[in-house]
């Protein structure tokens, strides 16, 4: 799938709107609420059914994306920050925290809905520098390589990725109410 020519020009987020999206266990969008298909730039259409790597921003690492793959294939939710892509080639940035819908029978996960929120501009800033050094990685060493560069930021700095994210986006008062109340209305 091609994916558009990255310009610079970013989409400024309402704080007030959110985006929700749903794929199944591999990551095939299912369902995009309407402010996921306006900011996107893509049709209805076009987004379900495919995988959502098509608004994936080439300035992001892929050692994030497989930090949160990992995490969401066992269930478990991570928040990130992440860069996105839209049709025009424009970019928005934005907050994601992921809900694994579970099988109670097969205990397997059938789906991820995926709730987004603008991201504060202090996270944007914090994180700019470290995504450009774990690309700069990945050129030259792969995905590997910038694993372990990760995992050594991390044990220098004496935080966790879910701690860097929790401080940078303010994880708590109205920003955690927003991302319960979501779980809840789509669950």
């Amino acid at each position: 799938m091609k994916h558009p020519e990255p310009i610079d020009h970013e989409i400024k987020l309402s704080t007030k709107r959110y985006i929700v999206s749903k794929t199944d266990p591999q990551g095939i969008i299912e369902y995009g609420n309407d402010y996921f298909v306006e900011i996107s730039g893509y049709s209805e259409s076009e987004l379900i059914g495919k995988p959502h790597s098509i608004v994936r921003h080439p300035d992001m690492p892929k050692v994030v994306f497989k930090m949160m793959w990992d995490r969401i294939n066992k269930a478990q939710n991570i928040m990130a920050v992440v860069k996105n892509l839209a049709k025009d080639g424009s970019y928005y940035w934005v907050v994601t925290e992921f809900e694994p819908k579970v099988d109670s029978l097969t205990n397997e996960i059938i789906s991820h809905t995926a709730f987004r929120k603008a991201a504060p501009q202090k996270a944007i800033d914090a994180v700019i520098p470290l995504y450009q050094k774990l690309l700069e990685i990945e050129k030259d060493g792969g995905m590997e390589a910038s694993e372990k560069y990760l995992r050594g930021y991390f044990e220098e700095n004496d935080t966790t990725y879910d701690e860097l994210i929790n401080d940078l986006v303010g994880n708590h008062g109205l920003f955690k109410i927003f991302f319960s109340a979501m779980k809840k209305l789509f669950s």
